[in-house]
């Protein structure tokens, strides 16, 4: 049994269940842009890493907290728990990967080079590295998110609305943008490079 899951999770999605999923999915998305680029300075000297979208949002990092948030309760066995922290990021991050190679026939990151990968989409050190991050984030950062929202929620009410449609905005511009770079790439290959 996990006993430090004592967080409220509204699971009626009623107009403050759906606030509160969006709230924290934009705040994850956020944490998640800092952390894909705090990662590049360290490995890459960048900090600002190629992204999907053009604001400062990782969706992929919204949709995995989310998704094992409300997965997991305080009834879930320790053992399970685990192999959400490590199936749900994993699967996200295949999907997410396979679909923007699909669509967009270019490759956000590549794991090709690292051990036990499947299509450069995932691979093991870097699940591995998934479920400590979702257990950390499950323990202690989401209870921090659930008071901050707790805090926030009045203004929150009138905000989240227009969070929704950013992502909207974001999403139909990045597909434009991507397609169309998509595009220019396949009719007019640089012979340069």
């Amino acid at each position: 049994m996990i006993s430090f899951l004592d967080f409220y999770t509204p699971t009626n999605f009623n107009f403050e269940g759906i606030s509160a999923v969006v709230f924290y999915f934009t705040f994850y998305s956020l944490i998640g842009w800092l952390l894909e680029n705090s990662y590049s300075y360290v490995t890459k000297r960048e900090f600002f890493k190629a992204n999907f979208f053009l604001g400062p949002f990782k969706p992929m990092y919204g949709f995995s907290p989310v998704s094992l948030v409300y997965l997991i309760g305080p009834e879930t066995n320790w053992g399970i728990v685990l192999l959400l922290c490590f199936f749900i990021p994993t699967l996200i991050e295949y999907i997410c990967g396979a679909l923007l190679q699909k669509f967009f026939q270019r490759q956000w990151w590549d794991y090709s080079n690292m051990p036990l990968q499947i299509h450069g989409h995932i691979c093991l050190p870097f699940s591995l590295c998934w479920i400590l991050l979702s257990f950390a984030c499950i323990k202690w950062v989401h209870p921090a998110i659930v008071s901050l929202y707790g805090a926030a929620e009045m203004m929150w009410a009138w905000i989240w609305p227009a969070v929704i449609l950013y992502f909207i905005a974001e999403l139909a511009l990045s597909i434009r943008r991507h397609s169309t770079q998509a595009l220019d790439e396949t009719e007019s290959p640089n012979p340069i490079q």
